[in-house]
């Protein structure tokens, strides 16, 4: 045997060995947190390397992520958010300016579900709160404060990232089937169309066969009326019944059968009209969606750079409110002043008489309500008033603090600016 082939018998056998042996998985996991025990909430760096990258992907948006990055300079343009992911997950695991904000980010974030869990005392406590979290479907933010909570240990630690490693892979499996799906339902109305247009010309042919034929029976039939009786030969009249029951046939078949086409034609239409219809309605509330996102992180970048004005401002503007929810009653104060404007309120007729509109609505330049969160008659009641006073009205799509900042952004707003000058 040659020097190689004994080479590779000996490399061959230290393989089959160490396969051979048993795979210990109970082994000792790697160490997840760098202090098992602490008196405070635990920092992005605290964390070992291993968790970054959930917890960057979990629990921050690329539009988040990439309002902290440009803070350091550290994103542009043509960043894809793969990249800004990796940058982000390198910088969690230094002790720096930069982790610091991806920390503040995240707490901003989730403050809610960190201010919920803090309330958990024990460890059984944490463990009940963030399954209860999984239940709910409430994940990135239950698992950043179940993370950073002081009475979090390894083996919590441990069964939140297996969890949220194993939903990943879920919902990538779901999203491929989803495509897989739509796909496969482009390439059947393709084929149903394709079908479609071939009956149309194959039944399009018929009838100008059936016509032709129609027409050259006329004409002989005229001929014959003008021949007179002399030409009347019993044989060929006989001919002619059978030759007109047989086109008679034939063409009650094309009837039917155009009947049958026609009515596939008008149900695959129809249906072609709802999808159409369906996307143009995804679109437009993806465009929605798309100006409000604009609009609030335009406002966020504002809110983080204290020397840099907001895209507009509102001074002398008096907004009132109609509808929506309480708990965001203050929110939407503390975002409306901080553009200039005075904030009025009224509940719509929960709490509030409407009898309190009519000196709300005059005293206000512009009125917004949420077409989702307000009765009937309080809306009828505004529109009445704003078109009695030549006041300014706009329904927003819901009473979220997002679609109000959409709004007050709006570049119709800069004409009401105007006018209040």
């Amino acid at each position: 045997m040659s020097g190689g082939g004994i080479s590779i018998a000996i490399k061959s056998a230290a393989n089959a060995s160490v396969l051979s042996r048993p795979i210990d998985i109970h082994g000792s996991p790697p160490t997840l947190i760098k202090r098992e025990v602490v008196s405070r909430r635990r920092k992005i760096w605290e964390f070992n390397t291993n968790l970054h990258c959930s917890i960057i992907g979990t629990c921050l948006s690329t539009g988040e992520l990439r309002l902290v990055l440009k803070k350091f300079g550290m994103t542009s343009q043509s960043s894809t958010d793969h990249e800004l992911h990796g940058i982000a997950v390198t910088l969690a695991g230094r002790h720096d300016d930069a982790a610091r904000q991806l920390h503040k980010a995240l707490d901003h974030r989730h403050k809610l579900a960190v201010s919920q869990l803090a309330k958990a005392d024990s460890e059984d406590a944490v463990r009940a709160m963030w399954r209860d979290a999984v239940r709910c479907g409430d994940i990135p933010g239950a698992y950043w404060a179940t993370l950073t909570h002081p009475l979090t240990t390894q083996a919590i630690i441990r069964e939140t990232f297996g969890e949220v490693h194993m939903l990943s892979h879920l919902v990538g499996s779901a999203n491929r089937a989803d495509i897989r799906r739509l796909c496969q339902l482009e390439s059947e109305k393709a084929a149903l169309e394709g079908k479609v247009e071939r009956q149309q010309h194959a039944l399009h042919e018929a009838v100008v066969v059936r016509d032709a034929q129609i027409a050259a029976l006329r004409q002989a039939l005229a001929e014959r009326i003008v021949s007179g009786p002399a030409s009347y030969v019993p044989e060929e009249s006989g001919a002619l019944r059978g030759l007109l029951k047989d086109l008679e046939r034939r063409l009650a078949g094309e009837v039917r059968r155009r009947a049958a086409v026609d009515e596939r034609l008008a149900a695959t239409q129809a249906a072609l009209d709802r999808e159409r219809l369906a996307r143009t309605e995804a679109e437009r509330a993806c465009e929605v969606m798309r100006l409000e996102r604009d609009a609030v992180e335009a406002f966020l970048l504002a809110s983080d750079s204290p020397g840099k004005a907001p895209a507009i401002r509102l001074d002398g503007i008096v907004l009132l409110y109609v509808g929506g929810r309480p708990n965001q009653v203050t929110h939407m104060r503390t975002v409306t002043e901080g553009l200039g404007a005075t904030f009025l309120h009224h509940d719509g007729g929960v709490e509030n008489h409407t009898n309190l509109l009519p000196g709300l609505t005059s005293r206000c330049d512009l009125v917004l309500f949420p077409v989702d969160c307000i009765s009937h008659d309080a809306a009828n009641v505004v529109k009445s008033l704003c078109r009695q006073g030549g006041k300014r009205f706009i329904p927003l799509r819901s009473a979220s603090i997002t679609t109000l900042l959409t709004a007050l952004q709006a570049p119709e707003m800069t004409g009401l600016m105007d006018a209040a000058d």
